[in-house]
């Protein structure tokens, strides 16, 4: 491990102002993936910033009827809480399909988002990454591509060795509900504070994999907002994995349903972000759910998908199974009558 400085600054906004003073600066909240990170070598910061006690760990209701997630709120604080699993149940049922109870009670709801991929090759820093070494090219294009990205990826196979090249995908479960919620992150930066939309908070590869969100440096997520949801609404998360517990997912779906029937999707284990199927949003919108429907819906989110070749047979079998996966949700969600 490099050596570092460490700093626990007394409040935010010192915090914000260490990270922005040392280009090479971290956050420190829950520190379930940064130090797995340090220790293996991926992570080589000069300076970790601890904010663990300085952001709220309240989870609190909002005027509109929404709740506010402070920062340093745990997973297994949010949830456990009863206005999330009575009134945003997909968020907690995402919650707990992740990690560990003992990870849970350590992860933040300002960290978890910003957990960075799982990809091996990402991990092994002695194989090529752009992600992690820019423009050293991606070791997982024609590797082992089980767990990486259909969607969001080049319509050409990528060259291996092109610096912009990544497949890699975004591994939480917590993020693929924020998405469908439309949740509100709010952060605070060395411009002062400004909302991101949770959909916009993750970027896509582009011609820079190293980047994972739109957040400059030195901007520090200080609570996440839940819009509220119409009375009625249904909602839920399902985890395609390898095992029954601890294991990323092959293919996650979040899915809210409320009482006008316009269906909200996300999808996880398929993209370098977590993916909004607008397209199937879009297919569906005025239409009533029936399962035919649902399948054109998710079948045109799916068009443009790239299944990767590898030396593991590749990860072609995520197209069907986020076909089958959606349906499933969607399915479990609908009154007795359409489904």
């Amino acid at each position: 491990m490099k050596p570092f400085a460490y700093a626990r600054p007394g409040d935010v906004a010192e915090a914000v102002r260490d990270v922005v003073a040392e280009p090479n600066a971290v956050f420190l909240a829950g520190g379930t993936n940064l130090v797995d990170h340090l220790r293996l070598g991926v992570a080589r910061p000069d300076l970790v910033v601890d904010v663990r006690t300085l952001t709220s760990r309240e989870v609190t209701d909002l005027p509109d009827g929404g709740l506010r997630l402070g920062a340093a709120s745990t997973n297994s604080q949010v949830a456990a809480d009863p206005r999330v699993r009575e009134r945003w149940p997909v968020l907690a049922q995402a919650l707990l399909a992740g990690a560990t109870g003992q990870l849970r009670n350590m992860a933040t709801t300002g960290g978890n988002p910003l957990q960075r991929t799982r990809c091996v090759y990402f991990q092994d820093v002695t194989t090529p990454c752009n992600k992690r070494e820019p423009g050293s090219g991606c070791s997982a294009v024609g590797g082992y591509t089980r767990y990486h990205a259909v969607l969001g990826t080049p319509a050409v196979l990528p060259d291996p060795a092109a610096p912009e090249s990544c497949i890699a995908t975004h591994p939480s479960d917590m993020a693929v509900a924020l998405a469908v919620l439309d949740a509100r992150v709010q952060v605070l930066g060395p411009n002062g504070e400004r909302t991101i939309p949770f959909t916009e908070l993750h970027r896509l590869p582009g011609d820079d994999p190293s980047r994972d969100t739109v957040l400059e440096h030195g901007e520090l997520i200080t609570a996440i907002d839940l819009p509220a949801l119409p009375a009625g609404t249904r909602s839920a998360y399902r985890k395609v994995r390898d095992r029954a517990s601890y294991a990323f997912a092959l293919v996650s779906v979040a899915a809210v349903v409320p009482p006008d029937g316009e269906l909200r999707l996300a999808l996880g284990g398929v993209a370098h972000k977590p993916w909004r199927a607008t397209r199937a949003e879009e297919v569906l919108r005025g239409q009533q759910l029936t399962e035919d429907a649902v399948r054109a819906a998710i079948a045109a989110e799916l068009a443009d998908a790239q299944p990767q070749p590898g030396i593991d047979s590749g990860n072609g079998f995520k197209i069907p199974l986020v076909a089958r996966t959606v349906l499933a949700t969607v399915r479990g969600l609908l009154p007795e009558e359409q489904s």
